[in-house]
């Protein structure tokens, strides 16, 4: 009996550009199924670009019809106003992938990189190498497309985790949640292995 086949987009979140990557996964066996990005024009005002963010993941979902999601989970940077644009583009991102009935998975950009490359603090060449040698039919043109490939590589090998988890935390009124009950999931970065 084979493992039924889950394809997972990954999504690296940015006001200018919006990577994105799909994977799908198949008991052991991770395959590429496509990658890109989405991009706004510097001159437009902050909502047509923000609209353009959802409107491109949602073709995006609609073409590769996605099972699960995961994000780059949120980072404080010292430019407020970056991080609060990063913020806008990451939360209409994932609100494509909520409209569309996915499951968002989170994980902590050094996570992402110690799964891909082996050490938390590696740089996007390291990952983009990796991704070539995790996925070689992968051959993504930027390092945004790199980046949401990894996501997805990185939700592929701790989503058995991320969904456990998802069931045992305390649902409505501090009850554990069973089974299908619980809501989004909702991991919690620094409590992944």
């Amino acid at each position: 009996m084979s493992a039924r086949a889950i394809r997972i987009l990954g999504i690296d979140p940015g006001l200018r550009r919006t990577g994105w990557g799909i994977v799908e996964i198949s008991g052991n066996r991770l395959a590429f199924l496509g990658c890109g990005r989405v991009e706004t024009d510097d001159r437009e005002a902050l909502a047509s670009r923000l609209a353009a963010i959802h409107a491109g993941l949602a073709r995006v979902i609609a073409q590769f019809a996605p099972q699960e999601a995961a994000a780059e989970a949120t980072f404080v940077n010292k430019d407020a106003v970056a991080t609060l644009k990063l913020g806008q583009a990451r939360g209409v991102a994932l609100l494509a992938a909520a409209q569309a009935g996915l499951e968002v998975a989170e994980y902590a950009p050094n996570l992402v990189k110690k799964t891909i490359v082996g050490a938390g603090h590696a740089d996007k060449a390291q990952i983009r190498m990796m991704i070539g040698v995790l996925l070689p039919k992968a051959e993504p043109e930027t390092e945004d497309a790199a980046d949401a490939l990894a996501i997805a590589v990185t939700h592929a090998h701790h989503r058995g985790a991320a969904l456990l988890r998802a069931r045992l935390e305390p649902g409505p009124k501090g009850r554990q949640a069973k089974g299908g009950e619980s809501g989004r999931i909702a991991v919690k970065p620094e409590s992944l292995p």
